[in-house]
């Protein structure tokens, strides 16, 4: 294997030199055997220009790529837990779905069903339809259970190592309170963020 490097090494150490002198200055040191003896064998630190100053390349180590930034969103994942219908049409809150997707490329616990596509369908989510959903959040559970209000966030955010976010909301009387605020919030979220229930 070495053998058959060597050889096609040569023919191309000529242009590989010329082809140095394109790259940028902190790629160049003057520890030039390091290159040397892993990339052109038998030769002394080039000079890549013979009436020039001579130029190596410095060592560059390998990039580690991070797993998790190579999964997708796992929108349709074989192995959610809980499902979650959102408002795509809704710039507020899609920045919450936004994180919670980025979160879930690490878990793929989350299945994110858009209710204001076109292809949505009730029959596939316990039969609930786009009016409903838009009226309070909704989250289905792998069982077919659903949850809304504040206990279907604190659902989401358990399902993606986020449950102390909403820990404290399980009991009373901060449970009751906060489906409370929850509520109000949703009564008027088309209001505020100017969006309005498809056939209104």
């Amino acid at each position: 294997m070495q053998m058959a490097l060597r050889v096609a090494a040569r023919p191309v150490v000529r242009r590989a030199n010329i082809a140095l002198l394109s790259l940028p200055p902190h790629y160049l040191t003057t520890k030039s055997h390091v290159f040397a003896s892993k990339f052109l064998p038998n030769s002394t630190p080039p000079l890549l220009n013979q009436n020039g100053p001579r130029y190596s390349i410095r060592a560059i180590s390998e990039t580690n790529v991070d797993p998790v930034a190579q999964k997708k969103d796992n929108e349709g994942h074989e192995n959610w837990k809980i499902k979650m219908l959102y408002d795509g049409d809704c710039p507020l809150c899609m920045r919450e779905v936004d994180m919670l997707k980025e979160r879930n490329k690490g878990y793929g616990t989350i299945k994110f069903v858009d209710i204001s596509s076109d292809e949505y369908s009730p029959e596939e989510n316990e039969g609930l339809d786009y009016k409903t959903v838009m009226g309070t959040i909704h989250a289905i559970l792998s069982d077919g259970t659903v949850v809304t209000n504040v206990e279907a966030f604190r659902r989401l955010y358990e399902a993606v190592g986020l449950g102390w976010v909403y820990a404290i909301t399980k009991y009373e009387p901060i449970a009751t309170i906060a489906d409370t605020v929850y509520g109000v919030w949703a009564k008027y979220r088309l209001q505020i963020t100017g969006g309005n229930v498809q056939g209104q």
